[in-house]
Order: C-alpha cells, then structure tokens, then sequence
C-alpha cells in the first residue's frame, strides 16, 4: 500500500493525485479530515503500508511520525520506502539514514511549486538517492508533477531545496515591500505585476501573485509564510563553515513580520 502522511494544503492535493493515478493510496492526517481515504488511526494506516510519502511539517512531526507517536518504523512491518517530501533541515535528513534500518529505501523529495502545482500535478521535485532508486521513483513522482531534478546522494534533493527556498523568501520578502511601497506612491498594482512580469525584476511570487495561496498572508505560525521562516531556518542550519548569514537573517526578520496584503 502506498500512503501519505500530512494532508494538509500540499499533502491532499498530492494524495488526490496518488489516487486519480490509480494507486489506491491512503492518506494519514492528525486532524481529522472527515474523509474515508484519509485516516487519524495509525493503526488503520501502518500495517499494509509499503511506500509512505512524508508531508508532515517539521522536523518534530517527522520524528513523531517516524520514531515516536506514530513510529511508523515499529508499526509498519512492509514498510520499505520512505520519500521525505517535507523541506527539512539537510542536516536532520542525512542523519535519518543512520537511524532508519538499511532496508527501507530512502529517497529525499521536497517539492516546489506551492498549492496551486500540486493541485494542477504541476510540482518540481528536487531529488536525493541513487539512481536506480531515482529511476524507478520517476513514474509515481511523475502523477504528482512534472519536473524531476536529482541532486545526488540522499540528502542533496533536501539542501537543493532550501537554497532554492531562501531565494523563494527573498522574492517574497521583496515583492511584498514594492507592492507597499507602489501603494504609498500610488501606482496600480495590477500593472505594476505585469510590469514586473516582463522585466528585470520577474520573480516567481510576482508573476503568480493571483495564483499563489498565500501572496497576500501576513505571517502565522502555521500558515505557509510561517513555513517560509521555518525553511530559511533549515537553509541557515546547513550554512557553509564562516558563510555571511545576515542577508538570510534579514530576509527571514521580514517574512516574520510581514501583514496580510488585502
């Protein structure tokens, strides 16, 4: 049995897309989500499980999931490939090698592309394992979205994407303060976008500004902004030795205290 764990504004759309390609997989949510498909049971989840996809949100859900409330390593008997699609400190996820028993194929694949790719099984996933676990990931990966890169041994998929997720914040972090500061000026934002959208300063927020969930979100805890603070967070913790980290440090400071948009 195929399933996934953390069903929330990425993980449902990802699981729906699982299902509409004919794998009957089955979704396991703390929350309950008032689906037949999608459990709160660990023990209704566990025990056919064979490839579990990992959506959770932190680090401190993968543990519970994988060692400690759920312990999905004690409770799944078939279990045999984990894919940690969750953006993840890289340093937690090479460590995870160590403490997950060497038959259980493990492949990193974080994913880009916001709500809005997994719900048109649009998403790029950024990819770390060997490459015959690669190759034969592909065409699961592939009901889910449309761009694959492998990085290279298990943990590159996970330290590709926080880079790739700090340049994401400081596009937010930046569109964000232009689009107040047109405002002050006032400018129209529609034409300012598409300004944007054809020139120097095109950036994946600004171009997807009416498509993208959360561009307009002030910040929560538990909202995708928040997470965005979360991934920078992970970026900083695989810092190179002596690297300037102030540039990433301000640009989290800013999506911390960014306001709804209206």
């Amino acid at each position: 049995m195929i399933g996934l764990a953390g069903c929330g504004r990425m993980g449902r759309p990802m699981l729906a897309a699982l299902r509409d390609g004919g794998t009957g997989a089955i979704g396991f949510d703390v929350v309950d989500k008032g689906v037949g498909h999608i459990v709160g049971n660990v023990m209704a989840f566990a025990p056919r499980l064979e490839t579990l996809f990992s959506v959770v949100r932190d680090a401190a859900e993968t543990d519970a999931l994988l060692f400690d409330k759920q312990n999905l390593i004690g409770t799944a008997p078939n279990l045999a490939r984990i894919f940690i699609c969750s953006t993840l400190s890289p340093h937690y996820v090479r460590d995870l090698r160590a403490r997950i028993p060497d038959h259980i194929t493990l492949i990193d694949a974080p994913m880009s592309g916001a709500q809005v790719a997994a719900e048109n099984r649009a998403l790029s996933f950024m990819l770390g394992g060997t490459s015959a676990d690669i190759d034969d990931a592909i065409p699961l990966l592939a009901l889910m979205g449309q761009h694959f890169h492998h990085m290279g041994d298990f943990g590159a998929g996970m330290q590709a994407k926080v880079l790739n997720n700090m340049l994401a914040a400081s596009h937010t972090a930046m569109t964000r303060l232009v689009l107040d500061w047109a405002d002050a000026t006032g400018l129209d934002q529609d034409k300012l976008l598409q300004l944007i959208h054809t020139s120097s300063g095109q950036n994946w927020l600004a171009s997807g500004f009416d498509s993208i969930e959360f561009a307009r979100d002030g910040y929560a805890p538990d909202n995708t902004i928040g997470i965005l603070v979360k991934d920078v967070a992970a970026a900083l913790d695989a810092a190179p030795e002596g690297a300037d980290q102030a540039l990433p440090r301000t640009i989290q400071d800013t999506i911390h205290a960014l306001k709804p948009r209206p």
